[in-house]
This record gives structure tokens, C-alpha cells and sequence, in this order.
């Protein structure tokens, strides 16, 4: 006799009694699995140079690899796309009209200026990855940090950091950006953001690529085996075990 699908409650009859634990009692018909558990909201920050972008990318690839679903939330952006960048690839591109009637139709999550040029987060395409039970990465400053912190106070919030001041202006100058005036204008606003740190909830020192990597990759496995969203992914299983 072929096996039963997943779910089925496999031997266990209709009048079985599983009152002492919080799962439904099963039944030898078949039963649906529940749907995913939602996705965490990740806020990535870090200064220009922190590694924010390089590493929230491999995080990515890395947990697609271990079959977890996560994504880097498109920014909408009012400036315009540089060498190499694609409208909806890296950011959806729109002019300055198209963005401010966007903020008075609701449709960001958060929205802040930075130098001079708007940057927002979806809404709907956010809470649509979400409902799915992918995971959220949003590569955001402490301003949009405080918008969803305020919005959302479940979102996750990690900070990165350079090693030191002197490796953060060596890697704002690898950038190719000589110019004395223009490395001192963004180690400004680097320190700026950097002033912000105790307002996430992880801290993570970016040192080294793969050692900051295997840290953030730590934190979010770390949210999904969180009882709450393991009850819901492993119900089946929880209730042929617990069952006698």
C-alpha cells in the first residue's frame, strides 16, 4: 500500500484525543498543510563603505542555496540609474512628480531624502513577499529605519560597522572618489549614520566579508527556527509525534 501524502495523520483515527497538546487532532482523511508562516522584515544600515549592499546580495544567494526564500527589497529612487543599473533590477526608477504622488497615495513603506535625491520601499510588493514566506532585506538608512521601526516594531533591525575609521576612508577612496573634499563630505555622512547604531537590534562588525556574512546569516536562521514559525512549518510532523 502506497504511503499517505504529508499530512494525513497517518493511523490516527477519528476519535483520537490529543488534548494534551496544542495540535488538532488528525484524521485518516487528508489533510491541507497550513500555508507558510509569513517572512521576517529585515533593516539592514550601514555608512557608504559599511558592505551593506555586498553582503545583504550574498546573503541572499547563501540562503538560496540552504532553500530559504529571501529577497532584497527594489527601491524606488528619483535619480538616475548609473552605468550598468536596470529599472526594476536595482531600483525602479521615477521622477521627482511620480514619486510625490506615489507618498500621497500611501504606497511606501518608508520614503527619505539622501542627498538631494528621494528613495522609498514598496508597499504592496512588500507585503506580497512577505505573505509568501520570503523573508524582506531592506537596504535602508536609519531614517527609513525609524519609519518601519515605527510602522512595523516586529522588523529586525542590524547595524554594520567598519573595523576603523582609517579602513572606512580607504574604502571610500577605492571607490574612485579622490577628490579630498568629496572623501570628507562622505566620512561626514558616514559618521552621521553611524550615530544611529543603538537604535537596531544587532550589531555586526564588518572586519571580514565572510565572517560578517556567516553573522548575518546566523541572525536570520536563527528568526525562522523561532517556535512560533516552526510549529507552523512542522505541523504534521509535530502531531505524528506527539501523538499516542
Amino acid at each position: 500500500m502506497d504511503d499517505p501524502p504529508i499530512g494525513s495523520g497517518r493511523g490516527l483515527g477519528e476519535n483520537c484525543s490529543l488534548s494534551s497538546t496544542p495540535y488538532p487532532c488528525a484524521t485518516n482523511r487528508y489533510t491541507p498543510l497550513p500555508k507558510p508562516p509569513p517572512g521576517s522584515l529585515w533593516i539592514v544600515s550601514a555608512p557608504s563603505g559599511g558592505g551593506k549592499t555586498s553582503l545583504t546580495r550574498a546573503l541572499v544567494e547563501r540562503l538560496r542555496q540552504r532553500g530559504v526564500a529571501a529577497a532584497i527589497s527594489v527601491s524606488f529612487t528619483t535619480r538616475a540609474p548609473r552605468a550598468g543599473e536596470e529599472h526594476g533590477t536595482h531600483y525602479h526608477f521615477v521622477d521627482e512628480a511620480k514619486f510625490l504622488e506615489m507618498i500621497a497615495a500611501g504606497e511606501f513603506l518608508e520614503h527619505a531624502e539622501v542627498f538631494g535625491r528621494r528613495y522609498g520601499t514598496g508597499l504592496a510588493e512588500t507585503r506580497r513577499l512577505l505573505a509568501a514566506g520570503t523573508d524582506v532585506l531592506l537596504d535602508i538608512d536609519w531614517q527609513g529605519a525609524r519609519q518601519i521601526k515605527a510602522q512595523r516594531p516586529e522588523a529586525l533591525g542590524v547595524f554594520i560597522l567598519p573595523p576603523s575609521s582609517a579602513e572606512l576612508e580607504r574604502r571610500l577612496r577605492g571607490r574612485g572618489q579622490d577628490d579630498p573634499k568629496v572623501i570628507a563630505s562622505r566620512m561626514e555622512a558616514a559618521h552621521a549614520e553611524m550615530v544611529h547604531f543603538d537604535e537596531y537590534d544587532y550589531l555586526i562588525v564588518n572586519d571580514s566579508f565572510e565572517h560578517a556574512l556567516e553573522e548575518l546569516q546566523s541572525l536570520v536562521l536563527a528568526q525562522r527556527l523561532r517556535l512560533p514559525a516552526q510549529r507552523v512549518r512542522h505541523t504534521a510532523l509535530i502531531r505524528d509525534l506527539l501523538h499516542r
